[in-house]
């Protein structure tokens, strides 16, 4: 067991500790356990827009699972420069759900995919290749922010969830929520009040007991909690099949999805702060780097074989968080589960049979976890004057409210409104711009000795906590 000063947690296992291996695979399960359902509901979901079949929609789904798998396991290790060698579980991102749905209707799946093909290493490439230089426009008070509204946005996906899906029949029903609170329940007590294995795998204790008891609920009630038919249908086996749907390259595709890599960027250098942390310190340049470039060129890959944008994962910045568990070998253990699924629909059916409700009170749990790390980072390395809390109320303000209220948009273009509709867009880039261009300590644009920024040259050449020289 390890500790870490300066604003981080107790960890149990560090980030190149080695846990036994029959301890490494449960909390490799667990990872895949809490990102399954929400990677693979954007396959569903997207496909359920387009109108594809099941056919197609079964490959997309074990295509997300089998690069999902491979890019978590090149970030755990690294190839080349590729991968950030930190315990990122890498999942398809709601991020891409709307722009794919509308050019996926309007032009076909060609152009969608044609789409992630360019974008997706171009411009997420370009940004880890150059993030030393733009670096100092993403200081901890811009990525924690980003981290916190990852959390927040999550909370009302997660709600969906535990009221039995947002297009359950009987959504909101007293089954849903009763499972969702004794998932919920199970992972705080363990968590809390024991000690050991069983508080390292206490999320993944918690899902295995909600479906337990949705097994039992279906049999006893006859409540279609389980359906088990999904799983007789799948083939045990299934390769990829390159340029299934063909590629098209539509500018106005490039464009959206352009902007959206950018938006994926910013969520994944606020997950991987997220992650360091809990060790008390900021990503370095590097990881940076690694991490970023892994995002692009997964994603690019990934859509030669019709997957969806692979990017980090805020669910599982959350389990680490949770765990104290920060081994990249852990979540290199998972990456490979997830491979595995991918290459077996059989598999994966199986585990998409535990009801959304069970998923509900655990993604519940990791999504308030995730905004508590990012408000751990925003107080561990920022100074909250005056004009870093304006900076925080304006811009979580901003995101919030986009968020719980979108009809405020409706009068914007069409466009317009799906952009300025996404409240993490929204949050960084108010961040982003606030920090750029208000004088500051905090600001790339202004000396932090000069008069206007508010700051003495003493602080300016203090080094700030937790951050890395490289």
């Amino acid at each position: 067991m390890s500790t870490e000063p300066d604003g981080g947690i107790e960890l149990e296992y560090g980030l190149d500790d080695k846990p036994p291996l029959p301890k490494s695979i449960l909390l490799g399960l667990q990872h895949v356990a809490v990102m399954i359902v929400p990677a693979t509901a954007v396959a569903y979901v997207v496909a359920g827009g387009v109108g594809l079949g099941p056919a197609d929609t079964a490959y997309i789904v074990q295509m997300v699972l089998l690069f999902s798998g491979l890019a978590t396991v090149v970030q755990a290790y690294t190839v080349g420069p590729v991968g950030a060698r930190l315990p990122i579980v890498m999942g398809s991102s709601f991020t891409f759900v709307g722009a794919s749905i509308s050019i996926g209707a309007d032009y076909g799946m060609a152009a969608v995919f044609g789409a992630i093909l360019v974008t997706g290493f171009v411009v997420e490439g370009l940004i880890g290749w150059q993030f030393k230089r733009i670096k100092p426009f993403f200081p901890p008070l811009v990525t924690g922010l980003v981290v916190v509204i990852i959390g927040l946005y999550l909370v009302p996906v997660a709600m969906d969830y535990a009221a039995g899906g947002a297009n359950a029949a009987d959504f909101g029903a007293l089954h849903h929520i009763g499972l969702a609170a004794l998932v919920l329940a199970v992972a705080v007590g363990l968590n809390m009040l024991t000690r050991g294995v069983t508080r390292l795998l206490s999320v993944l204790v918690a899902i295995a007991v909600g479906y337990a008891v949705a097994v039992a609920l279906t049999v006893a009630t006859g409540l279609e909690l389980v359906d088990f038919s999904t799983v007789g249908e799948a083939a045990w086996i299934a390769l990829p099949e390159p340029t299934r749907f063909g590629f098209e390259f539509e500018p106005i595709a490039i464009a959206t999805f352009a902007v959206l890599f950018l938006v994926s960027a910013m969520e994944t250098v606020g997950d991987m702060s997220g992650v360091t942390a809990a060790e008390g310190r900021n990503p370095t340049n590097e990881e940076f780097r690694g991490g970023l470039f892994n995002d692009g060129l997964l994603s690019s890959l990934g859509a030669i074989f019709a997957a969806f944008p692979i990017t980090s994962f805020s669910q599982n910045v959350g389990i680490v968080n949770f765990t104290g568990v920060m081994s990249r070998h852990v979540v290199g253990i998972g990456g490979v589960f997830l491979a595995v699924l991918g290459l077996s629909p059989k598999v994966g059916a199986a585990v998409t049979t535990i009801p959304s409700s069970v998923f509900g009170g655990a993604v519940l749990l990791m999504a308030g976890m995730v905004a508590a790390s990012g408000f751990r980072l925003v107080v561990t390395h920022v100074d909250l004057d005056r004009r870093n809390t304006v900076i925080v109320a304006v811009s979580l303000g901003l995101g919030l409210g986009v968020a719980t209220t979108p009809e405020a948009l409706s009068g914007l273009p069409s466009g317009a409104e799906l952009f300025f509709g996404q409240s993490v867009i929204v949050t960084a880039l108010s961040a982003l711009v606030l920090n750029t261009f208000v004088p500051g300590a905090e600001s790339p644009l202004f000396d932090a000795r000069s008069p206007e920024s508010g700051a003495t040259a003493e602080s300016a050449d203090a080094e700030p906590v937790g951050t890395v020289d490289d």
